[in-house]
């Protein structure tokens, strides 16, 4: 008798922490499903920003593709550095039939001191790049990444922001994209910190493509 007491008493207490704290079993959690609404908008912007008509003649304009990262408010732009970064964007922009530059390929072409130019604002040396590229458009990329450790829960969390600009030869801007992403993580931040911007490079590459089919097509 007092075992089944007991149990009564447990499953009693039970129910009535899981309706203070408003858990229904059959919901899932409110954050849970709010996150899963802004997945289902973003991927609905995405479906529609890729379904953006693209001349053939656009499609085959060369683009050079140049990604820095920010680390303490400074950028670092050694394209060698960055190769799993450039790729995670050069492959999305590729399998939508734009014609893109690899990284090695900018590099035998390209001296540092040029790709430099183009984070620092550096027209002349910009322009001298594109032209050795044969490159009618550039898109450049910075991608920011922050690790710490958070006291509260006692683990490693990671943070990125990636901003982009694609601009033609003559550094007019065709499309600007950015997008944020941040998650806990394990022993290994730098792994996360390409985890989060494979999970967020869909729509930064939706935005740019739909862009460059629209505006290219003007000019």
């Amino acid at each position: 008798m007092r075992t089944s007491s007991a149990i009564l008493l447990a499953c009693w207490s039970i129910a009535v922490s899981a309706q203070a704290q408003g858990f229904k079993f059959s919901n899932p959690p409110a954050g849970a499903a709010a996150e899963a609404a802004a997945d289902a908008q973003r991927q609905s912007i995405i479906s529609e920003q890729l379904a953006t008509p693209c001349r053939d003649r656009i499609r085959n304009r060369k683009i050079m593709v140049l990604i820095g990262e920010e680390k303490n408010g400074i950028v670092s732009a050694g394209q060698g550095g960055f190769g799993r970064h450039v790729e995670a964007i050069n492959t999305r922009l590729q399998g939508l039939g734009l014609k893109t530059y690899s990284a090695e390929q900018i590099r035998k072409q390209i001296a540092q001191e040029e790709v430099d130019a183009y984070f620092k604002n550096d027209p002349d040396r910009a322009l001298s790049a594109s032209k050795r590229m044969a490159a009618q458009y550039v898109l450049r990329g910075v991608i920011a990444s922050r690790a710490s450790r958070n006291a509260m829960v006692n683990v490693n969390q990671v943070s990125v922001a990636m901003n982009f600009t694609l601009s033609d030869a003559a550094g007019r801007p065709v499309s600007t994209a950015s997008a944020s992403n941040e998650s806990y993580a394990g022993s290994d931040t730098s792994g996360m910190a390409l985890t989060l911007i494979e999970e967020r490079a869909d729509e930064v590459v939706a935005r740019l493509y739909s862009d460059y089919c629209r505006n290219a097509a003007a000019r």
